[in-house]
Parts: structure tokens; sequence; C-alpha cells
């Protein structure tokens, strides 16, 4: 699709979306995210109604938004695959939602979710952030259709 090269070639951070329902954890990569609104804090991400982690967010109360450090190329890689995910070698924590939050992440934001509106094939899940933080370390990028570092 033109729409996919073209877009390809506008760079992007790279986050893992996780959630929590019960006990089981839910996570997806996603790089259709982005800050919203400063007051009240609000960040967006678009999850394509197909998506394993579509039916999960519109159940959970919850997600965090884990910006992956440049040199967690194998956490993006792991979280893109459909099927159930495996997270017991990652260390993590959580905050308020109870959303798995990766520890060696460049940063996190927890969410709770406060709208959900149609956008095409997606729904734009709005999170107002209720905790975060943010370590040291470069990005993880994505452009062209492959992981990319910072140059200075």
């Amino acid at each position: 699709m033109e729409q996919r090269r073209i877009m390809g070639h506008f760079a992007t951070g790279v986050t893992v979306i996780t959630t929590r329902l019960g006990e089981e954890l839910h996570g997806m990569t996603a790089n259709a995210v982005t800050s919203l609104s400063l007051e009240p804090p609000l960040v967006l991400v678009a999850v394509d109604r197909k998506a394993g982690m579509y039916q999960s967010l519109k159940e959970a109360d919850g997600f965090a938004m884990n910006i992956l450090a440049a040199d967690q190329q194998d956490l993006s890689n792991r979280f893109a695959t459909r099927g159930p995910k495996e997270f017991s070698d990652i260390p993590q924590t959580t905050a308020v939602t109870g959303a798995p939050i990766f520890t060696e992440a460049l940063g996190y934001v927890d969410c709770e979710i406060s709208e959900i509106f149609s956008g095409g094939d997606h729904d734009i899940f709005i999170g107002e952030i209720v905790a975060g933080n943010v370590g040291e370390g470069e990005p993880l990028i994505y452009y062209g259709g492959s992981y990319r570092a910072l140059k200075d």
C-alpha cells in the first residue's frame, strides 16, 4: 500500500503496550502512539481491531506504554508476533493500573483508559497518565522498515 511506504519514512520510537486482565498479561509492540495532552496528561495508542491485543485493551481499565531503549529490539520483535507472549524473563514491576512495566525500558507511562474512538480499521485508546518515569539511554527507532540508531 502506498500509505504504508510513505509513512514508513516517518521515524518513530518503539513501545510495548501492556495490560493485565486478572492474572493474564498481554502486550503488543506499537509505534502508532503519541502524547496527546498535557492538561490532563493524555497519550493515545491506535490498535487494529484484528490484533490479539485489541480485545484485551477493550476489557482492561488501563495499560502501560513501555518506551523501548536502543538495546531492546528483541522485546520489540517478541511483542510484534501473534499469539501469547512470554513475560517471565522480563524484569518488571507495576504502578497504579497493574499493567506490566518493563523496569529496563527507557521510560514508561501507566494509564487509565479514559476514552475509545473509532478510526478506520483501528480504535484509538486514550489513556490518562497516572504514573510514569524515564531513565537514561538512547531510544529504539523504527524507520523505513527497519530499526535505526540516533546519530549525532
